[in-house]
């Protein structure tokens, strides 16, 4: 077993005893929710899709238990514990539901990667959190080469490497005669924390998020009754599926409450996503902005056969009013606007929403206990009705983030003395109670919905011998929602380095990160106390990239 789990903050017992007497939390656990779920709905059609080795999959529910006590043993037989940690980094294959549960089945915690994320990334998830093992697959990219680049990460922080998962080595016909470890029973209650998520953040420190079941599942029942899920719900995955937005708003966890069918896609392009639609007789999807722009110009070309669609939910950024107005016309289906993160709240239009509140908000919050602040700079109320930063608390919304002592001050900026989560976004709110989100107060790019830390890029442009300066700035762009721009300065008179994407990719950045646009200034625009101003340079850039092409 690896290190105890760290201490956690945690919601005051006074608040504690309000959610269980409200009915929010309950005693259920994530081993219990596994267990009663598969066996209530075991001649079920559960989870849909493909394998790691390419191959179509079609698991009941009976099935899906079988395939998670399975992986549960063998997390057991690579020496993982109840309590210990498991990096799980895989792609949108149904070996990542039965991996997950069967964490859950034996009391490991899952730490949800993405498929995308390297050394850097995977390295810093390990390091925080001890991980005793990392779960991928070699389909993906050369595992064993990036597990030996991960240890290489972990060696100057004395931290064991986890031991390698594969699931494409996973051969079920050669191994189902093949004893495995039994699985002890999973020891967590209720309010222990069950897994680790990843945080959007503001930093390139890796910030990670303690669920428990208690909160997390009444966030998972709350939306599956807003989303109005069922057992004839058919919920197709083409965002990646460890996502929160994917997990449980409403996302697998609500479908799997309720006894729908998970269909999941290993990309999301219109072509594919539309013949799943046609074929699975899909009800409902979670795409992010740019996606929803593609489908809808797809859709007008190939007029594919949506008629299954009974609801479309867009989130991760913010969605283009006119956009939002064609989701119906056009895929024939209700929009649903949702807004959310993973420490916490979520907010839903409603069936019963007016459409100019379903097109021009993103909607109210899942609970009548999840506490709004909007503030100013001074953390002083604003006028109703005004932009401010956006402060929350409530039964789903996390009071500390994972990890050492070292998290602490970032604990100390994230949150309020009061226990109110600074969510980084600026928004206003209606007389209704919708909230409209209008822009980020941190320094944070929402790209295609994936959440990047300035910080973390700018760290490692720094490292390159012919910078003197980086900064990494968000810029509007119709598809993406914000592309990655970098503003460099090189010593006076040197050429511009044209290898700064090839120095990113092997310092082990994710591709995601990669920066669209590389720019030269000679000189930054400056703060009052000398900082670089953000602010300043993306109206300099507005101007600047009008007249001079991207350096790429």
């Amino acid at each position: 077993m690896r290190s105890p789990l760290a201490a956690v903050p945690t919601w005051p017992e006074e608040a504690r005893a309000r959610y269980r007497s409200l009915g929010y939390w309950t005693e259920e656990t994530f081993a219990d929710f596994v267990t009663e779920r598969t066996t209530r709905y075991a001649e079920r059609l559960a989870v849909v899709g493909e394998d790691a080795h390419g191959e179509q999959a079609r698991w009941t529910y009976a099935d899906l238990a079988d395939r998670a006590e399975r992986a549960a043993g063998r997390l057991c037989a690579v020496g993982v514990a109840p309590g210990d940690r498991v990096v799980v980094a895989l792609p949108n294959i149904v070996e990542f539901v039965a991996v997950v549960l069967g964490a859950f089945r034996m009391g490991a915690l899952p730490v949800f990667a993405l498929a995308t994320h390297r050394e850097a990334e995977l390295g810093q998830f390990c390091a925080v959190s001890d991980a005793a093992a990392l779960v991928g697959c070699s389909g993906e990219v050369d595992l064993q080469d990036l597990h030996t680049r991960v240890a290489d990460v972990l060696a100057p922080y004395g931290v064991r490497p986890p031991a390698l998962i594969d699931v494409a080595s996973w051969d079920e016909a050669a191994t189902a005669d093949t004893a495995i470890p039994a699985v002890p029973p999973a020891p967590l209650g209720a309010e222990d924390v069950a897994f680790l998520q990843l945080s959007g953040g503001t930093s390139g420190t890796a910030k990670l998020i303690p669920r428990t079941a208690a909160d997390y599942l009444y966030s998972v029942r709350a939306s599956a009754d807003i989303c109005e899920v069922d057992a004839s719900t058919v919920m197709l995955v083409v965002l990646p599926v460890s996502h929160n937005f994917p997990m449980s708003s409403p996302g697998i966890l609500s479908v799997l409450d309720r006894g729908g069918r998970i269909v999941l896609a290993r990309e999301a392009s219109p072509r594919t996503a539309f013949a799943l639609i046609a074929a699975e007789q899909v009800t409902t999807v979670a795409l992010v902005p740019p996606l929803a722009q593609a489908w809808i110009s797809s859709a007008r070309r190939r007029r594919p056969d949506l008629t299954s669609l009974r609801s479309v939910q867009v989130g991760g950024a913010r969605l283009n009013d006119v956009t939002a107005q064609e989701v119906r016309p056009v895929l024939g289906a209700r929009l649903q606007q949702v807004f959310g993160m993973a420490e916490g709240l979520v907010s839903y239009t409603r069936a019963e929403d007016p459409d100019d509140l379903v097109h021009t908000t993103q909607g109210s919050p899942i609970s009548p206990d999840d506490e709004l602040r909007i503030v100013d700079a001074d953390d002083e109320p604003v006028a109703e009705g005004e932009e401010g930063s956006l402060l929350t608390r409530g039964p789903y919304t996390i009071r500390g983030y994972y990890g050492p002592a070292a998290i602490s001050s970032i604990n100390a900026t994230a949150f309020t003395e009061d226990g109110f989560y600074r969510t980084g976004d600026l928004v206003r709110r209606l007389p209704s109670g919708h909230l409209q989100v209008t822009g980020r107060d941190k320094d944070q790019i929402n790209r295609a919905g994936e959440k990047i830390a300035t910080d973390e890029i700018e760290g490692h442009l720094l490292t390159h011998p012919d910078l003197l300066d980086a900064v990494a700035v968000g810029l509007p762009d119709p598809f993406l929602g914000e592309q990655v721009c970098v503003v460099l300065r090189t010593e006076p008179g040197r050429p511009a380095p044209t290898d700064l994407a090839d120095h990113l990719r092997s310092a082990g950045l994710a591709t995601y990160k990669i920066p669209d646009r590389f720019v030269f200034l000679d000189e930054f625009p400056r703060t009052h106390v000398g900082k670089n101003s953000r602010r300043e340079l993306r109206a300099l850039l507005a101007t600047h990239l009008h007249t001079h092409p991207p350096t790429t």
